[in-house]
């Protein structure tokens, strides 16, 4: 059995076409890839903090989070997203089960290293991956919201991107984000054009020249820490492409692949 986690950030969600969750269940019941989701938020977050007058700030792509906005992360995450997306999967004759987190201690989390300036933002400890595994054994496919856990019941915002990384790394599964571009773009006279394949130092140039930015630097950081934790493969892929989940299993040019640099021929 071969595990695939799929990140749906939260721009694409909204614009996600049915097919593409048809794609999932399809997927899922062919046998070959167990599809395990990891799904974002970041506009409807950002639409309620809003309407409720409260600050809310980015720091390298990162949510600063206070007491606050942690109370309507998880409302908008663990709540309205988590079961808009099992919905969508039972629409199209899918089975799901939706968790955050938080439920049985699924990602055990500590605060990040620059929390005095980021609040209660996590990075991942521990997958306990037995929840992920019993959600599957009972034929389901999970739905995971980023909301983590510590030892004493401090909830944590962890950002999508290195939530589906740190599940990825303890399934060894493949990783693939879904997008609402193509993949990786870069200005070549004058037109964008989509990189197939991209190394981690590339990436690591695009960001210090400001190529990558904003919430692009998180999902490529955490893409390159499962690659070198064993990882299989790590793609970003348009989920608004008809097929593209599918071609992408298939083992069709699609997206961008991100590869360590002794694996670029």
């Amino acid at each position: 059995m071969k595990y695939l986690v799929i990140k749906c950030g939260g721009s694409v969600l909204e614009n996600l076409p049915r097919s593409f969750y048809e794609d999932i269940v399809s997927l899922h019941q062919t046998g070959e890839w167990t599809p395990i989701i990891v799904h974002g938020g970041g506009p409807m977050i950002n639409q309620l903090v809003k309407s409720l007058d409260i600050e809310t700030k980015f720091v390298n792509g990162l949510r600063v989070t206070n007491q606050d906005v942690l109370d309507i992360v998880e409302m908008v995450l663990s709540g309205m997203v988590n079961k808009q997306v099992v919905r969508n999967l039972i629409e199209v004759g899918g089975t799901a089960i939706g968790v955050s987190g938080v439920d049985g201690g699924l990602l055990q989390t500590k605060p990040v290293q620059n929390a005095n300036e980021l609040g209660f933002v996590g990075e991942v400890e521990e997958v306990k991956h037995s929840v992920i595994e019993g959600i599957i054994a009972q034929g389901s496919i999970p739905v995971i919201s980023p909301i983590g856990i510590d030892a004493y019941g401090q909830r944590y915002n962890i950002n999508g991107d290195i939530a589906a990384s740190a599940i990825a790394k303890a399934l060894q599964a493949n990783l693939c984000f879904i997008s609402d571009i193509p993949g990786i773009l870069v200005e070549k006279n004058g037109t964008k054009q989509k990189l197939d394949k991209v190394s981690k130092a590339v990436i690591e140039e695009m960001i210090e020249k400001k190529i990558i930015y904003g919430g692009m630097i998180p999902k490529v950081k955490a893409a390159i820490d499962g690659l070198v934790h064993n990882i299989h493969e790590v793609a970003i892929i348009s989920g608004l492409e008809k097929s593209s989940l599918i071609d992408y299993v298939n083992g069709k040019k699609i997206g961008t692949k991100i590869v360590l640099e002794e694996e670029i021929a």
